[in-house]
This record gives C-alpha cells, structure tokens and sequence, in this order.
C-alpha cells in the first residue's frame, strides 16, 4: 500500500479490531479511579516468569485507555510472560480554548502516577500475580506510553530536586519502548500529535522549565538496558524522534538498541495480528529472561 496515510488508517483499524481482553486481577494503587493495574497471569501455568510493565499510548489523553492495549498484554501472556497493564491520569476530554483535541496529560499527575505504580508495583504483583518474579522486570510502552517507560526507567537521573527522582538506579531488566515520542524538542518541531507535548508539560509557556524533568532525551545516560521498535513507515511518531534519542543516548556516551521496521508504520507494534509485535515480543524476552 503505497499511500501512507491509508496505510496508517489501516494499521490501526487492525490494531483496534481485537476485542479487548479481562485481566486475571486489578488492583488500585490510589484513590483515583485511573490508578489501576491489570495483572495478566503467564497463559501457559508458568510460576516464576518475568513481568513485563505496560504502559499504553494515546498521546496521553483521556479518549484512549488501557483496554485498547489488552490484546498486546494476552500476546506477552500467552508467550509465558506475567504482565501488569498500568493505567493513569490522562488529559482532560474537553479541548483547551481554542483548540480543536482532548489536552493531552495532567501536569503533574501524569508523572506521579507512573512514579507511584512502579514504586508501588513489586509489592502489588507479589500479592496479585505470585507466578511473577519482579526481580525480573522489564518496561514496555507505546507511543505516549514508550516516552513513559523511558521516563520512568530514568528517573535516578532527574534534577535534583525533582520529586519522582530515585536515589539509585530503578531494579529493572531494561526497557523496550515501541515508537515512542522520546525527544521533546524533535517531537515539538514535527508537531508530533497536534501539540501533545506542550500540553503535557502544561503550556508552551512550561516547556524550557519542565522538559529537564520529562524528556528523555535530556536524562542519558541512565545505565538501564534499553532497545527501540519503530516502524520506518510511521507518521505519528516519525522515525526522526527516535533518531534524536538514540543519538543523544550515543552522545551521552550509551548505546540503545534500535530494531527499524521497514514498511512498518505505528500501530502494528502492538497488533497482535502483525509480524511486527512477534518482533516486539522478542525484543522483550531478551531482556526478560
């Protein structure tokens, strides 16, 4: 299919025509009706297996949730995986004045709660989940959620000050973050997801403020293993965001593996009909076991 964006339109219908799958257990890790967890139990009886921590997409707004990822969760799980679905607080459903979309995030809630799940989230899987060994954990997100999962495996790195920030590196077998919007600055220049990021960080105006407490490309390097899927093909979150990250990583003198999918746009990565997620699913099992 030579025209992209019917290739996107596409893409995504296939991604979302999954229906959605229950989870095993859910637990709140908060009072607030997004601070949840899914745990998905390994499909195959295992004990003792990896947890993989999911964290969705969706440009950190309110109109999408964790549901529309639950096929991708029961695909790691039927691969022998224990996995934990996180939901969190997202952006708000009306548009900003002026605007035509959701805002995307909550500053600073987004952050706390991704910060309060992983802390939270050995205890919560020992407790859910026996068959996981959280000794073994491995983070995974797309788009939105793949800029998370980077953010949160760095956190031992944040400024001084920060409130999420770590004192040690976070207990984590690496990161495997599928297109995620990893770069700030290149994500603002492309106007990846109509402005999604000034909105994260609270306005055009927080953006030099905050983006040292947010942007992944700002915290290298972490020392944490961390691999990339990206489609060469992808249009919502272009290939150069990800080329950004990977090069300031090698400028901060680490190396993130990148695994570049040709003919390959966004939402195959976390499809469990396309070839794209067995990649995915790969990439996460080197680092899991």
């Amino acid at each position: 299919m030579s025209d992209p964006v019917a290739r996107d339109a596409a893409e995504e219908a296939s991604a979302f025509s999954h229906p959605a799958v229950d989870p095993d257990a859910s637990v709140p890790y908060g009072d607030h009706p997004d601070q949840v967890v899914d745990f998905y139990a390994p499909r195959g009886g295992q004990a003792s297996v990896p947890l993989v921590v999911v964290l969705h997409g969706g440009a950190w707004r309110g109109a999408y949730d964790r549901r529309h990822v639950t096929p991708f969760a029961d695909f790691l799980a039927r691969r022998g995986l224990a996995v934990a679905n996180v939901e969190y607080r997202r952006g708000r459903e009306i548009p900003a004045q002026g605007g035509t979309s959701p805002v995307a995030g909550r500053w600073p809630e987004t952050f706390d709660d991704v910060a309060a799940v992983l802390d939270a989230l050995p205890d919560l899987a020992r407790k859910a989940l026996p068959e996981a060994d959280v000794r073994r954990t491995v983070l995974t997100g797309h788009s939105a959620g793949g800029h998370l999962a980077l953010w949160a495996a760095a956190r031992h790195v944040l400024p001084v000050g920060s409130p999420w920030r770590l004192p040690a590196p976070p207990a984590l077998r690496g990161v495997v973050a599928l297109a995620p919007i990893a770069d700030f600055a290149r994500a603002v220049e492309l106007d990846v997801c109509g402005g999604a990021v000034h909105q994260l960080l609270g306005g055009e105006g927080e953006f030099e403020e905050r983006r040292p407490h947010a942007d992944p490309a700002l915290l290298l390097p972490t020392g944490i293993a961390t691999a990339v899927v990206q489609g060469r093909t992808d249009t919502t979150v272009p290939y150069p965001v990800v080329e950004s990250y990977v090069d300031a990583a090698a400028q901060a003198g680490e190396t993130v593996g990148l695994t570049l999918l040709e003919e390959v746009g966004h939402f195959p990565l976390i499809d469990p009909a396309a070839d794209a997620c067995a990649v995915v699913a790969e990439e996460i099992a080197q680092l899991a076991w």
